[in-house]
């Protein structure tokens, strides 16, 4: 597995492209880009945009030495977006094609639930298959989470796949809400967790 690490600009590659095969079957990812042959490619190259122009400026991401696994979070009071991380983002509407409008709708569903009181946001976390179920998931959360419960802080993530709820719950997370994408799309699950107490 290697030691974690915050994940640098020479790191972008690798861990795309392994996010890119984790959500391979995830149902958002597969609802987001239906196509099966191309989806690991499109998620490479979304990932890309999020991790450069999104979570590398203004949030935190964690991998490993081999980038084969990362977790991505924003903090309580994340930077605004430079002008140039906004234009890099018009990048992915040719990629959504189709599914723009509901991926749009979807962001606009999620945003309203997005809880307003100060917390850590999990945006995603995810490891090549070829890695997965060796506990590389828990060793990404523990920085965060740790320092959730030194600053009395919550976290707050969306969970796309009923299976990675146990996982969560293993974690301190615990259902909230739910949201459904539109046009018949995939259940998400709104998973919330308050610090520890020492």
């Amino acid at each position: 597995m290697g030691e974690v690490r915050l994940a640098q600009p020479g790191d972008v590659p690798a861990v795309s492209l392994a996010l890119g095969r984790a959500f391979a079957d995830d149902p958002v990812a597969s609802y987001i880009f239906p196509a099966e042959r191309e989806r690991v490619e499109r998620l490479d190259r979304f990932f890309r945009v999020q991790l450069r122009h999104n979570y590398l400026p203004r949030g935190e991401v964690y991998t490993v030495c081999d980038g084969v696994a990362a977790a991505m979070w924003m903090p309580p009071s994340p930077l605004a977006p430079r002008t140039r991380d906004v234009l890099a983002h018009l990048r992915l509407v040719p990629l959504l094609g189709r599914q723009f409008l509901a991926t749009r709708e979807l962001s606009i569903a999620l945003a309203s639930r997005h809880p307003a009181e100060r917390h850590y946001y999990l945006g995603t976390i995810g490891a090549d298959p070829s890695c997965q179920r060796r506990g590389i998931g828990s060793a990404l959360l523990a920085p965060v989470l740790g320092r959730c419960d030194a600053q009395g802080l919550p976290a707050y993530l969306e969970c796309s796949k009923r299976e990675n709820i146990a996982f969560y719950g293993r974690h301190g997370f615990a259902v909230t809400g739910e949201v459904t994408a539109p046009a018949g799309g995939p259940l998400l699950w709104l998973m919330w967790r308050e610090p520890a107490r020492g």
